[in-house]
């Protein structure tokens, strides 16, 4: 009865800011290109599988790979095949279908495009809570099993560990043969508040103030989370070689900064080294300048400040 559960509740109409944007002031580098926002739908990232075998039980048909590959399909009909510059990009669980799905979005465009990857906030971290549960392995596990996502995951990964490990990007990053640009902050909300300090893991409150707002956390709790930029500079170690990816971490307490201008490209943007995001996204992909950006620790970038993202 919510459109996260039915097309029918959908927005008629969404607003294209940050990377969809078509004002060059605050998309300079892409806001000439046709633009395409595609739909969340099946809580898997696209990657369902209706044919999955489920032991003789009755499921529910999940279609999330078929109706990625309608909708590609429909847009190569609609001239997309032609295309000479293209890129896949999405935030969250969209930052994880970018990833998962973009070297199949590679191989249905013409070889002498230049196709890459965006991934925003999608590089989600296969850590423990703070009482030491493995929430976010065990939410990828029983997703895996419910929707058959396997299939769809990098089958080099599948073949060496249980599959809901692949859904970690950490774990099939290293496989993605198309370039790819990380965009993510250190101190992810999202990751943060479902991921390292659920509701479920604080049931004395002791982090209600410093799980909405980073501001709010004592010395203790700061340890925590720059504990947890720590793992994500650990995961995110072999990727700095790849010399064909990109990188945009910086230390913001953010999720989603490629889908809204004012994180995106404007006079406040959070910055690194003098560049917003856009500006280092655009350098990569025009292969202007390697990007690979990383921010200092926080609350030692003051563009941080300008965001309301709390």
């Amino acid at each position: 009865m919510t459109k996260l559960g039915s097309s029918n509740y959908f927005e008629q109409e969404v607003a294209f800011q940050g990377v969809l944007s078509t004002d060059p002031s605050q998309n300079p580098e892409f806001f000439n290109w046709n633009k395409v926002a595609v739909r969340y739908c099946d809580g898997a990232s696209f990657a369902g599988h209706p044919e999955a075998e489920f032991k003789n039980e009755t499921r529910l048909f999940f279609r999330g790979q078929l109706i990625w590959e309608a909708i590609i399909d429909e847009l190569l009909s609609m001239g997309m095949s032609d295309a000479k510059r293209a890129i896949l990009t999405g935030c969250s669980a969209g930052g994880l279908a970018t990833l998962i799905h973009c070297d199949y979005f590679r191989d249905h465009l013409p070889k002498d495009a230049s196709v890459k990857c965006v991934s925003d906030g999608g590089f989600f971290l296969n850590v423990p809570d703070v009482l030491g549960n493995p929430k976010m392995r065990s939410f990828y596990h029983d997703v895996v099993n419910l929707q058959g996502v396997g299939k769809s995951l990098d089958q080099k990964c599948v073949a060496k560990m249980e599959p809901s490990m692949c859904m970690f990007p950490h774990e099939f990053l290293k496989y993605i043969k198309t370039p790819v640009f990380l965009v993510n902050p250190a101190y992810d909300f999202w990751q943060i508040q479902n991921v390292l300090v659920p509701i479920s893991a604080d049931p004395d409150k002791r982090w209600a103030k410093c799980r909405l707002n980073i501001k709010d956390c004592d010395a203790a709790q700061m340890k925590v989370l720059q504990g947890f930029r720590s793992s994500l500079m650990d995961a995110i170690g072999e990727f700095h070689q790849n010399k064909d990816g990109g990188m945009f971490i910086d230390s913001c307490y953010a999720h989603c900064q490629t889908v809204m201008s004012v994180t995106w490209h404007s006079p406040t943007s959070t910055r690194i080294e003098n560049k917003t995001i856009a500006e280092s996204v655009g350098d990569w992909y025009f292969n202007r300048n390697p990007v690979k950006l990383i921010d200092c620790p926080y609350p030692c970038n003051p563009s941080c400040y300008n965001l309301n993202l709390t």
